[in-house]
């Protein structure tokens, strides 16, 4: 057998990059993450679908827990998925339009069932674990943010303290962990986002077409691209809240120009990087910017494939770990 290869100082400061990274993870709780002062909007699941949009859309945010009054529990927590999949219904139903209005958010479990998809996991973490096995539950769901659910000592009552979010998370890490100056290595030496299949459209693509790309691969953004396949933006699973807004389901016959035009003024815009970027700049943009994804291009702005928070999260907690830390 040959000798092994003895490790180079950029294959070293990863590793140690990373191991403090975990260690971090492991000592502190998701509590840790929550800032000083936070507003949380959670939903009785006898609000009507058509009230809950407005309420989200009022407050700029794109998901909220939701409570079962009946009960006195926690009954999951309401994404951008479930709104989709009531587009789903729309158009597999266009008859139900009306009663579509008086939908309640204790319908949407039977509308994943009318349409055939795979009703999404309830989970949960008490905010007291460490922040590690938060990031470990959320990769094993493949679930984009966990809601913090902690529990009366007396009464065994749930409590929902905050949603923890995978931005959040690596923004935490890249403002505590100076170590992520060590990550150095190129994502081309990395096995780090997608670069094959990628799933595309074009400004002149229905937001219906573009819907089923995002539901049939399971992914949260599609990138737009002109003619010479140049990246002029990416149309995200929010964007479709925006279009919804007041039932008015005509909306979803636009195009993605015209669909993106109703962005709202504070959209940040997209972010993009090349392979040649290290994962110590793209910590420096977490921590600087609100990035849910970056966009990886070649020197004429063409699209070479796609880098999610999810990919960055799991690289930091699996790279180097061995099988018996893979997800499933």
């Amino acid at each position: 057998m040959p000798p092994a290869k003895p490790e180079s100082a950029v294959d070293r400061d990863q590793r140690i990059g990373l191991q403090r990274i975990r260690d971090f993870l492991k000592v502190r709780t998701s509590y840790d993450v929550l800032p000083l002062s936070f507003r949380l909007i959670i939903f009785d699941t006898s609000l009507l679908v058509k009230k809950s949009l407005t309420i989200l859309i009022q407050n700029g945010i794109v998901s909220a827990p939701l409570w079962d009054s009946t009960t006195s529990t926690f009954a999951g927590l309401l994404t951008t998925s479930d709104y989709i999949n009531l587009i789903q219904y729309y158009w597999q139903n266009p008859e139900a339009v009306n009663r579509i209005d008086q939908f309640k958010l204790n319908s949407l479990r039977d509308i994943e069932k009318a349409i055939g998809v795979s009703p999404l996991e309830t989970i949960s973490i008490k905010p007291t674990r460490p922040l590690y096995e938060a990031c470990r539950r959320m990769l094993e769901t493949r679930a984009r943010r966990i809601p913090l659910v902690d529990y009366d000592d007396e009464t065994g009552r749930a409590m929902v303290v905050s949603v923890l979010t995978q931005y959040r998370i690596l923004k935490f890490v890249a403002v505590n962990v100076h170590e992520t100056q060590l990550l150095r290595k190129p994502l081309k030496h990395l096995k780090l986002g997608t670069y094959k299949n990628l799933e595309t459209a074009r400004m002149e693509t229905s937001v219906f077409e573009v819907i089923h790309q995002l539901v049939s691969c399971n992914i949260s953004s599609v990138p737009i691209l002109n003619s010479d396949g140049v990246v002029t933006n990416v149309f995200e699973a929010v964007d479709v809240i925006t279009l919804i807004k007041g039932a008015n389901y005509d909306e979803l016959n636009l195009n993605v120009g015209e669909a993106l035009q109703k962005r709202s003024d504070e959209f940040p815009g997209i972010y993009t990087c090349s392979i040649d970027d290290r994962l110590d700049t793209i910590f420096d943009t977490i921590r600087k910017s609100r990035v849910h994804r970056l966009v990886v291009i070649d020197e004429d702005n063409r699209l070479v494939g796609v880098l999610t928070l999810s990919d960055i999260l799991e690289y930091i907690l699996l790279e180097g770990e061995g099988e018996d830390a893979k997800i499933d």
